[in-house]
């Protein structure tokens, strides 16, 4: 997603090079980031819960 924003942000930077009002552009973009961030701290946060498996040299679960 984040290569997504990257490109939404040169479109807006293209626009605005061509004189094109873009605040609604930017207040869309800045959503999209605050989402992401969302995302990705909900995603720590259950990763974080998750118990660890041990494992040894050759892979084996105990």
């Amino acid at each position: 997603m984040r290569v997504q924003v990257g490109r939404q942000r040169k479109e807006i930077l293209q626009l605005q090079r061509a004189g094109i009002p873009t605040a609604s552009a930017d207040a869309l973009l800045q959503r999209m980031l605050d989402k992401i961030d969302g995302l990705c701290a909900r995603r720590d946060k259950i990763k974080a819960e998750q118990p660890r498996e041990l494992r040894v040299l050759g892979g084996r679960k105990w």
